[in-house]
């Protein structure tokens, strides 16, 4: 079994968020603690995060996925988080934008189960679970302002999905390392921004994209 993790003060996770998205809604960082707390216990027992280290946690899972609003515009409607895992990040991006209406999509039904608890936690409100892969997802078309994933294996599959739920103006963010930014940007059909590298990251990117007219 673990060791119990050491905690961060809220004042540290506060300033480190703050080097990601601004400005932070109040009392996200004692949210980011009680998340925190979660993981480590819930990872006990199953695979969550392979990151130990409390500063590490805060940048990787939360900083990385609040950043993509930093470098894009803010959502609009609702978003959708394909195999959302542990909830990055999809989860640490409602911490930020608390009126965002979310959708998260994780087919492992013991991840779910730790989904459902971390929502129940914190407090959250307009997130919904989704215990299936994303093909199976009840989403109807031009439904959503943004698709989000940071584990899928990005295919041609899921960028045509994302093009059918996804409104005219929506967008798609995807966290990747260069190598494959350069495969995912070959891909048609789809207008890209140039990929944006993390903070405090040499490897791993936030690529935007909008569907190309039709």
């Amino acid at each position: 079994m673990n060791a119990p993790h050491q905690r961060l003060a809220p004042a540290a996770i506060r300033q480190i968020l703050e080097e990601y998205y601004r400005p932070l809604p109040d009392g996200i960082e004692l949210q980011v603690q009680d998340y925190m707390d979660l993981l480590s216990s819930w990872g006990q027992r199953m695979s969550l995060t392979t990151i130990r280290e409390p500063e590490e946690v805060v940048r990787a899972h939360f900083g990385e996925s609040i950043f993509a609003f930093s470098i894009g515009k803010l959502p609009e409607g609702r978003l959708a988080d394909v195999g959302t895992g542990a909830g990055f990040p999809g989860l640490a991006i409602k911490l930020a934008i608390p009126e965002i209406s979310m959708v998260l999509i994780e087919p492992n039904k013991k991840k779910c189960v730790f989904l459902h608890e971390v929502v129940r936690s914190l407090g959250l409100t307009d997130v919904s679970v989704a215990s299936v892969p994303f093909q199976e997802a009840e989403i109807a078309g031009n439904s959503l302002g943004s698709v989000t994933t940071r584990a899928l294996a990005v295919d041609r599959a899921f960028l045509e999905w994302s093009s059918v739920v996804l409104q005219p103006s929506g967008q798609i963010l995807l966290w990747l390392g260069e190598g494959d930014c350069r495969r995912v940007a070959a891909f048609g059909g789809w207008n890209w921004d140039a990929p944006v590298l993390t903070p405090r990251s040499s490897r791993r990117y936030i690529l935007r994209g909008n569907p190309a007219a039709a």
